[in-house]
């Protein structure tokens, strides 16, 4: 079964704000989703992302702006009037009915005979590996298998574009994985638009062809999942993408030079330029755990390990950097079997190339000497 209606997806200063709330939930949102694309927006419990994806499936009204599916206004349209699909957190499966006749409910209410409805149904079970399941009531199916028939039940509409709002939240993380994966593998062999919700930025990095991460109603950055990661536009961003999440410290500045740490100080040129753009004294300066390296004392960033992570491939050293209120946590990428032990002095040995610049008032990335 191929996909036959496709089409974008586009929020065009599209803003909705709750009654009795001064600050909207979406605000001026601009956000382009190609034909065929698997976008994924991501944030914060709060972000705006949710409310984004019912104003787009019509169950939250556009104040301002507008949302656009192929092309055409949609805002002020029913949800049924949109070609649409949505799929929630919580399933919402008809608990008096078999899997098969969950997959063909739309179908048998549009008044379309029994013998398609049940080729439409065997075909799709088929696809989702959902064939022996079908005379079975959702009660008795695992959390994974109630997910695919949600799914199935949305794609049977055959809808423009796929809307899916957290869910993968009720499962397991063995089970996250795995559903993670067939909805990838669903999307790129059916080439269908889809917009997926999720606070989980490892899901993102995995799923996505394009990432939107939202803070309180702002698309801070849209990029692809390995741009997120190697060049955040903002601080929130580059702590949000990755895992574990990018380091940041304060930096003291001085003429041209960031001093950063208070024991053994490593001195950093910044250059007129990035030092003319700062607020303040001060630079935040962040790098990812797999960009430093520990070393002895006396070497770099002076620091106490604190505990160690041993996921069995990688081990994370917690470490704790600074003086008094300065003090600060940093992660070390650490080869399995070479981790530090808990309490043991450190340095922490910085690659000024793999450094990011921050201005710590607004967060916006620096660039430096270019």
């Amino acid at each position: 079964m191929g996909w036959i209606n496709v089409a974008s997806v586009e929020f065009v200063e599209a803003t909705h704000r709750y009654p009795g709330n001064r600050a909207p939930a979406v605000d001026a949102l601009d956000l382009t989703v190609e034909s065929g694309e698997f976008m994924v927006l991501l944030g914060a419990s709060g972000s705006g992302k949710t409310t984004a994806l019912r104003m787009l499936a019509g169950l939250e009204t556009v104040d301002t702006g507008a949302v656009c599916i192929g092309g055409r206004d949609v805002s002020d349209l029913e949800p049924g009037e949109r070609d649409i699909a949505m799929v929630f957190q919580n399933y919402a499966l008809y608990p008096q009915m078999t899997v098969a006749q969950n997959l063909g409910f739309r179908m048998m209410v549009m008044g379309t005979p029994h013998s398609a409805v049940a080729r439409r149904v065997r075909r799709m079970a088929a696809q989702l590996d959902l064939s022996p399941t079908l005379d079975r009531l959702p009660r008795t199916l695992s959390g994974g298998e109630q997910q695919r028939v949600a799914m199935g039940r949305a794609m049977m509409r055959e809808p423009q574009v796929y809307l899916m709002d957290e869910p993968l939240g009720a499962l397991d993380a063995k089970l996250r994985a795995e559903v993670r994966s067939q909805i990838s593998n669903m999307q790129r062999r059916l080439g269908t638009t889809m917009l997926y919700v999720t606070h989980d930025q490892t899901e993102a990095m995995t799923m996505g062809d394009r990432i939107a991460v939202l803070k309180d109603g702002i698309l801070l950055q849209c990029d692809a999942p390995r741009v997120l990661y190697e060049h955040p536009t903002n601080a929130y961003v580059a702590s949000f993408i990755g895992s574990p999440p990018m380091n940041l410290l304060s930096a003291r500045v001085e003429h041209d030079w960031a001093l950063l740490g208070d024991v053994d100080v490593v001195e950093l040129p910044i250059g007129r330029r990035m030092a003319a753009e700062l607020a303040g004294p001060e630079v935040t300066i962040g790098f990812r755990p797999d960009k430093v390296k520990l070393a002895p004392p006396g070497t770099g960033l002076f620091a106490h390990v604190e505990a160690v992570e041993n996921l069995g491939y990688v081990s994370y050293a917690h470490c704790n950097a600074g003086l008094g209120d300065r003090r600060r946590d940093v992660i070390v990428r650490c080869e399995p079997g070479l981790a530090p032990k808990p309490g043991m002095a450190v340095g922490i040995a910085v690659d000024p190339s793999a450094l990011h610049y921050f201005e710590p008032v607004s967060g916006k990335r620096l660039y430096a000497m270019r």
